[in-house]
């Protein structure tokens, strides 16, 4: 090979190798600030929302309050249990109490805050059906009541206290009033404040009849969900209503809205004279009954026991129309109505 050939092609090789070199090193330089840059974060605010910035109603979801038409209507009551649990059944016909201590066996601080906390805790009202002709179980919260508690579930003998609530629609009054009279049978009303308001006269022709018209509260509220203040405010305020419609002192019988409250509440109410009137038996009667007027009739037929609280809503007109074969069945059974004001307590 010619010496000027040589020279050539070692140039050309040496060229290549440079040129080879030279596109590595750019490439790794360009993976070296790729890495740097992957791991160096974004400026914040580049990667997040301004905290300047307020935000949108949406994205704080604030918590509803109950509107006041979901308060205003009578409520579905909590489902019964109709397991018969744990509880040993009982023939008490009363508890008593006003001042809740508290079940926790802590000491100090912390047993003071668990109190607190369990004085507040929203409890429901139910009770666990038992076979025809017993009393049935009621919930472990009754076992906490303290001795002035002043609360009634259950009375004793051959005894059926009617309690009528009407919280909700009035339904016929008339034909109400009529069953009761025409078979001289006494029933006790809880009747929301904004009813009695509407219905004057109905409540005056109830008390003329003897029958007890007792506390409901104005709103029908949930008074797990109001201050201690706006409970008295809703309690005073209709012993108010009822003596400005009646001429007449309420007597001191109470009906938590929903069957809802707490130990607090409880303690509260008593300490305010009332008596808490709890049922044994109550009935789907917030809802249309598939088959009439034969369901209330055999709810209560089927559930009758001695001292039987029975909860019955005025807004169901099947109840009012199985009214008046329900007084002469119950009569019939053996059993004859009663006031509250019979109960016997300790």
């Amino acid at each position: 090979m010619k010496p000027t050939t040589l020279t050539r092609n070692i140039g050309l090789i040496a060229f290549a190798l440079c040129l080879s070199a030279l596109t590595a090193c750019s490439e790794a330089a360009q993976t070296s600030g790729a890495a740097k840059e992957a791991q160096s974060p974004l400026p914040v605010e580049t990667k997040a929302q301004d905290a300047s910035k307020p935000m949108k109603p949406e994205e704080s979801s604030p918590a509803k309050e109950p509107s006041a038409a979901a308060n205003a209507a009578e409520p579905a009551p909590v489902p019964l249990k109709e397991t018969a649990g744990t509880q040993q059944e009982s023939n008490q016909a009363t508890a008593t109490g006003s001042t809740y201590k508290g079940a926790s066996p802590a000491t100090g601080k912390s047993a003071g805050q668990a109190n607190i906390a369990n004085d507040r805790k929203a409890v429901s009202w139910y009770y666990m059906k038992q076979p025809k002709g017993k009393v049935p179980n009621f919930p472990n919260e009754t076992k906490l009541y303290t001795d002035n508690m002043k609360a009634l579930w259950v009375g004793t003998g051959k005894k059926v206290y009617l309690t009528i609530d009407t919280g909700g629609p009035l339904g016929d009054m008339d034909l109400l009033v009529k069953s009761l009279k025409d078979n001289d049978a006494k029933a006790n009303f809880f009747i929301a404040g904004y009813n009695v308001k509407k219905a004057p006269e109905f409540v005056k022709t109830l008390v003329k009849d003897g029958h007890l018209v007792a506390n409901h509260t104005m709103t029908h509220t949930d008074m797990n969900l109001q201050t201690d203040e706006q409970v008295k405010k809703e309690i005073e305020d209709y012993e108010k209503l009822y003596k400005e419609v009646t001429g007449k002192d309420i007597q001191p019988y109470f009906r938590f809205p929903y069957g809802r409250y707490n130990m607090h509440l409880l303690s509260l109410v008593s300490d305010m004279g009332y008596k808490s009137v709890f049922w044994s038996t109550a009935m789907k009667d917030w809802e249309p009954r598939k088959n009439g007027a034969e369901d209330p009739y055999n709810d209560i037929m089927n559930n009758l026991h001695d001292g039987n609280i029975i909860l019955m809503h005025q807004g169901s007109p099947e109840n009012i129309e199985a009214l008046d074969r329900i007084i002469k069945g119950v009569r019939q059974a053996g059993y004859e109505f009663a006031l509250l004001t019979d109960i016997q307590t300790p």
